[in-house]
Formats: structure tokens, sequence, C-alpha cells
């Protein structure tokens, strides 16, 4: 089989996109299927090459990928962290990709049987829709948690910002500026569920969201989970009776505004005002991770934010940590959508403190790895907290996360099922054209 990937996150980057799609492709490669990549030359997260990308990489270059699948690398436009320009950008590699795949599957015989487009970025999603009517191959359109929703879920139309007083109108300009954006948002909505309609498959990542695109007409959505290595992921041992007196918590990941981590710095603060040790690590790179820093500070609170580390050396800072937080906000598209560093959380053993709300608190339920608490709610937090800082032994390791993992997200077990779906897209896509199964 021959399978088109097209995405705008891909190695050597570093994320939750590029993780899963290393994992899935070295598996689809191994058992014995050819891969081709559309992907941007890489500039995440700084929005810009690092200098040695720069230099190893090239617009329009042919690579031979890790696992031996072939990456084409397409233009991209430098970005701020703003939506405006990432958007740009998304725009931009996508519009590169649709004439260099053109292009580079001019004749017939060369052609891939199904085109996966992913998002993010949305306008992927455009361009596989294009290419598989042109080519006439099935498409599978892979939502990633729940977009777009994530980015167009807006409030009611004039909707008052929070940050007002509550007798004080918005001036004209901004009323109308936000009706406008309000309305950009709603288009973007229905040109992607327009596109989701006109694959023969979507992939989403969890249940809830497949739900939601049943309502809105997708027929029989698949669900294929975020996942981790579980072999590749330790299993941390409890630490000794003793061995520290405070509280360690690890917070590991994107520090952006759906995180809603002002809630882990205040709790932590009015912890140690309380005289509750308490150790918080912040660990990662996001457009709040400075805010953070500067609220820890202001506040004297126990909190370190730290830059992004290699993944070699995640391990030691799990081993570090009594407990792990995972955080969301309480953002309805929220309660359809599972963090993907979740599923490596639990295969550490660790307890998990989780502000979270839908199918990703239902996971650490059904898990049994950790306290459930509602998002953003700074009271519950300090109250869990002070538990285990009075008794460690409500921390202890959870062998039963790694169990779940196994049965339901392990990268091997992921990726058979995402080939099951891809082999039944082709074999009805060629018996729908009549054409002869390809060797």
């Amino acid at each position: 089989m021959r399978i088109l990937l097209i995405t705008h996150y891909y190695a050597p980057e570093f994320g939750a996109p590029q993780r899963r799609w290393s994992a899935l492709i070295q598996r689809f490669v191994d058992a014995g299927h050819q891969v081709t990549v559309a992907a941007p030359v890489p500039h995440y997260p700084g929005g810009r090459p690092t200098p040695q990308q720069r230099h190893t990489h090239r617009v329009g270059a042919v690579e031979r990928g890790d696992h031996g699948e072939t990456v084409l690398r397409t233009a991209y436009l430098p970005h701020r962290s703003d939506i405006g320009t990432r958007t740009a950008d998304h725009a931009v590699a996508a519009a590169d990709s649709l004439r260099r795949l053109l292009c580079r599957f001019a004749r017939t015989s060369t052609r891939p049987d199904v085109v996966i487009a992913t998002a993010p970025a949305v306008p992927s999603l455009l361009v596989g829709r294009m290419l598989a009517l042109r080519w006439r191959v099935p498409l599978v359109a892979e939502m990633r948690d729940a977009w777009p929703d994530l980015v167009t879920h807006v409030g009611p139309a004039g909707a008052v910002p929070e940050k007002l007083a509550p007798h004080t109108r918005p001036d004209p300009l901004r009323r109308a500026v936000g009706l406008a954006i309000g309305r950009a948002k709603k288009a973007v909505h229905r040109a992607v569920t327009s596109w989701q309609q006109g694959a023969q498959v979507v992939v989403t990542t969890t249940g809830r969201f497949a739900e939601v695109l049943r309502e809105r007409g997708i027929d029989d959505p698949q669900v294929v989970r975020n996942g981790t290595d579980l072999a590749g992921v330790r299993a941390q041992l409890d630490h000794p009776r003793g061995h520290h007196r405070e509280l360690r918590c690890l917070y590991l990941g994107n520090m952006g505004r759906s995180q809603g981590l002002e809630t882990v710095v205040r709790a932590a603060a009015r912890l140690r005002a309380r005289g509750v040790p308490v150790q918080v690590r912040m660990i990662g790179h996001g457009v709040e991770a400075p805010a953070l820093a500067a609220l820890a500070h202001e506040l004297g609170a126990p909190v370190q934010v730290l830059s992004r580390i290699p993944h070699s050396e995640v391990q030691e800072q799990y081993a570090w940590a009594d407990t792990v937080v995972v955080s969301l906000r309480d953002w309805e598209p929220f309660a359809w959508t599972v963090p993907s560093k979740l599923y490596e959380l639990l295969a550490t053993r660790r307890h998990i403190t989780a502000l979270l709300d839908g199918e990703a608190a239902e996971v650490v339920r059904e898990a049994g790895a950790g306290d459930v608490l509602a998002p953003q709610d700074e009271d519950a937090l300090m109250t869990l907290w002070s538990r285990l800082a009075a008794d460690r032994s409500l921390a202890a390791g959870r062998d039963s996360g790694r169990d779940w993992v196994a049965a339901h997200a392990d990268d091997d077990v992921l990726a058979a099922r995402y080939l099951g779906i891809l082999e039944q897209v082709v074999a009805a896509g060629r018996g729908a054209s009549g054409a002869p199964a390809r060797p």
C-alpha cells in the first residue's frame, strides 16, 4: 500500500503530532508499506528553523526519513506565536505542498493508494481533499483533538468580555471586530465540516469528539487514540520513606492559554503561606511561560518555570516527582479531548493530579491513576496537595496506569488499528472503482 501523509508538523521537530506520526510511520514501514510525507521545513516551535535545521533541510528537498519514509519538504512562512501569522504559515505550506505533490505524482502509476491529511493545520485538509478528488483515491481526514473547535469556539455573539465591569458596554469598534472574528471562525468551522464530510473516513483521537462529529453528519468516524511507546517509558519506583520533605509536583508540556496553569501557581503560593511543604516544577514552552514565571515571582510561590528539555532528560524529571500534573481549562471542546502527554504519564506509574473534565477525566478514573479535580479548581487542588504532603502513601505508584496503556494506548496497538482502517478504505475504494488490486 502506498500512503501519502500531509502534515504541518513532522520530525525532527518535537511535539505531540510529530511523535504520533513518527511512531505510526515506523510501524507502517516495518509492515512493508511505502510512505511519503509532505511537511514544511522544520520550524516548530520557534517559527523559524534553527541554524542546524536550515543547513540540513531545504524547501523542495526530498529526504529519507528515520524510518525509511520519503519526506518532501515544502515552503513555510516565519511566524510569531499569534494566530494570524501562524495561520498564514499554514496557508503557505499547504499551497506549496499542493503544487509539489501534483508535480511529484504526475504519473498515474506512482500515485498513492490513500491520502491522509491531518489537522492541525486546517489547510492541510483542503489540500488532501483536492488531491484525493483529482487522483480518485480515498481521503482519510484526521482530526487531532477537537479541531477546529479549539480555535473556533466562541461564546454568544457580542458577549461582553469577562474583564469588563458588569455594567460597562464595549465600544462599537471593539464589538464590530469581535463580531467579524466570530463570523470568520464560524465560516472556517463550516468549511472544515464540509471537508470532513467529503472524506471516506474521518479519524479522531477521542470517543467524545467522534460523537460530536456524528452529530454533525460525519458517517462512522473512527477513533485512533494518541498513545505512547510503553516499552520506552520507564516505570518509576516510589521514593524511599523520608527521602524528601516537600511534595514534589511536576508539570511537563505546553504552557499556553489552554492549560490554565495559573491555577497551579496560585494554589502553590497559598499552600506555602499555610506552611505546607510543596515544590512545583513547570517544564516546557508556550506563550504563557513568561507570565507564569512572573506570577510565581510576584506571589512568592514555590514554583520553577523552566525551558523545554530534550526527551532524553524527561525520565529524570519523572523520577524527581511525587505527582505529575495534567491541566486544561474549563472550555467545552476540552471535554472532547485527551492531552497526548497523559498516556505517557500513565506509563510512568506516577500519581496524576488531573485538573480535567470529560473523556480525559474518565481515562484517569478508569485507569485508577490518580485524583481528578474540576478544571481550574484552586481550592480543590490545595486540599489534594495538602493531603498528599501529609501522607505520601496517597501518592504511591500505580501499575494500573501502565496496564491501561498496554490495553488501549500502546503504539503497537494503535498502529495496527490505523493500518486496518487504511486497508479497509483502500479496498473499498478499489471495489467501487473496479480497479484491480495493486501488488
